[in-house]
């Protein structure tokens, strides 16, 4: 199969139009928005690294993705990649991503939810993300 070169406003992974900030602001309301916007500003704080959108989702790397957000409707659901499953009533589901690492979902409904334990674990998911 040959791959499709990008061109233009195409995501990462060549799927059509990259998600933009424009697009975040239409899908979310003043609340996701917040939320997501707190949630951003916490992990660019944490150090060196690169935020990008693929296809529907906005991504924070390192060497790799350590985490990502992906906006719905009435919710921002977050990954984030973790050495070790880990378990709390606001992980929606975990599965293993790798031998490595486990996927940890959330939902994010409203700003005050960016907080202990998630802002622990995206911190964790960075700091153990090669750089």
């Amino acid at each position: 199969m040959k791959k499709k070169k990008r061109k233009g406003n195409e995501g990462f992974h060549g799927y059509g139009p990259a998600l933009t900030e424009a697009d975040i602001r239409e899908i979310l309301n003043e609340d996701l928005m917040d939320a997501f916007s707190k949630l951003r500003e916490f992990a660019r704080d944490l150090g060196e690294q690169r935020i990008y959108t693929s296809h529907k989702a906005v991504m924070f790397a390192r060497k790799v993705c350590y985490f990502f957000v992906r906006p719905k409707k009435s919710f921002v659901e977050v990954c984030v990649f973790l050495p070790e499953e880990k378990a709390s009533p606001s992980v929606r589901r975990v599965h293993r991503h790798s031998k490595s690492k486990f996927a940890h979902i959330f939902r994010l409904e409203h700003p005050d939810q960016v907080e202990e334990p998630l802002t622990d674990w995206v911190r964790l998911a960075f700091e153990s993300c090669p750089a």
